[in-house]
């Protein structure tokens, strides 16, 4: 998604042109009368599941496309669209025209379908120029289908792909894990910073009264642009890399997915828009996330997902911590994944097209990764990191915590939930006195659990885990002290009776065991392991 950079990256020459889309072409009442008619022809996520069948589903998502064709070989309107958009293959004009009726011309003078050879002329074939893709918004009223326009996805089947400068991504699992970071509380004003196709304004759309998209590729906004007026929302569309186009104004949430890819400066005819900032390094991610409170209402939320250095001489948190001090906004950040250099400029160049295993040219290649491992060398990188900045701008009176972790296990999604209840915690916690705490009536949430191990007979177990089976899923160890806390927190004691009771059992001097457990009591309400008074149920699974 293209947030940064400057105009230089607009006119970069295009390794494959892409075809002009004539937004014109398509008029408010044609594309609700499409999005009818594809909502009919059951072309959503549903229908497309059900008709592909789960293997040619799971293939697709792998960009492999024969399983599919086996699935939509006996035809008709809805295998005829999957065919055209999804699998990229022809389709005859015939059967395209029955199934998109009135939208078929619009589509075809908007530059988002081409006929193949002689118009009208026997045998004449329909092509797809620009992806138009179901998509679902899971959402708390059970759902909606949408629609996505981007450029065609890449690389089907293995197919040699060379990126355009100004190539738009389509749905990818980084915008979907953006989505599920989301924090989706009602708000005034919400910004999708880098729009791309328009994914985030979607979703921004159902809880925003007003969502502004922001974008520096022509082409990102209008195919955004024609993604919300194709699935009847209001999305104010300006052109213009980080803040420059919000300049002066404030929001209530800030989503982000920047063109976050670590590269060295990259030649003009060698950049991709969509993850090419055009800034050195992870410099890009820096600069929003030290400009995000100017933008930011009080109590709003800038939510980043990003990639980040990982130098020799400085830890990743110490060196992102440092990108916060000057803020004043509170954090939690997570490090979701570490790949080391080699995997990581691999990772990008399989993504463009310059591998050999995705058409590149040897000789091209190797020149390429010898030069970005010896660029990110002297720039000390020894790994790099993948995660999510939860950023927000504290109310009058409201305290700054921050918290930065590595936690690469699995986590429940949506993850948004445990963002907000993070900020819930420790401003709880930040106004909750040592007194206080010992008064409190805490209770352990239904999904933690405790497991032991050791060995079989042994009176006492080797190792106490608590462990989570919803949200962020963490585990850690735990003292018999830890473990009989959080067993008796069942809403009836309050801490300190329960660390009094347990330093009676235990023989210990109560004054000294509540000294030395009240800071841990505080990690497990932080962690999640205890709920505070009032904290929100956990939400049955769906």
């Amino acid at each position: 998604m293209a947030v940064g950079g400057d105009r230089r990256v607009r006119t970069a020459y295009a390794r494959r042109v892409l075809t002009p889309v004539r937004p014109d072409a398509l008029d408010d009442v044609t594309l609700a009368a499409l999005r009818t008619r594809l909502a009919e022809l059951g072309y959503t996520v549903d229908g497309v599941t059900a008709l592909l069948g789960d293997r040619a589903y799971a293939a697709l998502q792998r960009n492999e496309t024969v399983p599919g064709l086996l699935a939509t070989a006996a035809g008709g309107p809805l295998a005829g669209l999957v065919r055209l958009w999804l699998l990229q293959r022809p389709v005859g004009i015939e059967e395209v025209r029955a199934a998109l009726a009135e939208g078929y011309d619009a589509l075809l003078a908007a530059g988002v379908l081409a006929e193949t050879g002689e118009a009208g002329a026997p045998g004449t074939m329909v092509v797809a120029l620009v992806d138009l893709r179901p998509y679902a918004d899971d959402g708390p009223d059970g759902g909606r289908d949408l629609w996505v326009l981007s450029d065609l996805t890449p690389g089907l089947d293995g197919r040699p792909t060379r990126l355009t400068s100004d190539h738009v991504l389509g749905i990818s699992p980084a915008s979907t894990s953006l989505v599920q970071q989301a924090v989706r509380e009602p708000v005034r004003r919400a910004l999708d910073l880098g729009t791309g196709c328009g994914v985030q304004a979607l979703h921004l759309a159902q809880h925003a009264d007003e969502v502004v998209a922001t974008d520096v590729t022509p082409r990102a906004l209008t195919l955004a642009a024609l993604t919300a007026r194709l699935n009847g929302v209001a999305v104010d569309v300006r052109d213009g890399g980080f803040f420059a186009p919000v300049r002066g104004e404030r929001f209530d949430l800030i989503v982000t997915n920047p063109p976050f890819v670590i590269s060295p400066p990259t030649a003009e005819d060698r950049l991709l828009v969509y993850r090419d900032s055009g800034v050195p390094g992870d410099g890009a991610v820096e600069r929003i996330v030290r400009e995000a409170a100017a933008y930011l209402t009080p109590g709003g939320w800038c939510q980043v997902l990003a990639n980040w250095e990982i130098r020799a001489d400085e830890p990743w948190d110490e060196r992102l911590d440092g990108w916060l001090a000057d803020t004043g906004l509170a954090a939690w950040v997570v490090q979701r994944e570490v790949l080391d250099p080699v995997q990581y400029v691999e990772l990008w160049l399989k993504d463009s097209g310059d591998h050999p295993t995705t058409g590149g040219d040897v000789t091209s290649y190797e020149e390429r990764a010898a030069s970005w491992l010896a660029w990110l060398d002297e720039r000390g990188v020894v790994g790099i990191g993948f995660g999510w900045l939860n950023l927000r701008r504290p109310g009058p009176g409201e305290p700054t915590p921050r918290r930065l972790e590595q936690w690469h296990h699995d986590v429940e999604q949506p993850v948004a939930p445990e963002v907000a209840a993070w900020w819930r915690r420790e401003s709880w916690l930040a106004r909750t006195d040592d007194a206080t705490l010992l008064a409190t009536v805490l209770t352990r949430p239904v999904d933690v659990v405790q497991e032991t191990h050791g060995e079989p007979g042994a009176a006492d177990p080797e190792t106490i885990v608590l462990r989570q089976q919803r949200g962020m899923r963490r585990a850690r160890t735990a003292d018999t002290v830890l473990a009989g806390l959080a067993g008796a927190a069942d809403g009836e004691l309050s801490v300190g009776a329960i660390l009094g009771a347990l330093a009676h059992l235990l023989d210990r001097d109560a004054a000294e065991l509540v000294g030395e457990y009240l800071p841990q009591v505080r990690d497990l309400v932080a962690e999640r392991y205890l709920d505070p008074p009032g904290a929100a149920p956990l939400t049955p699974r769906g």
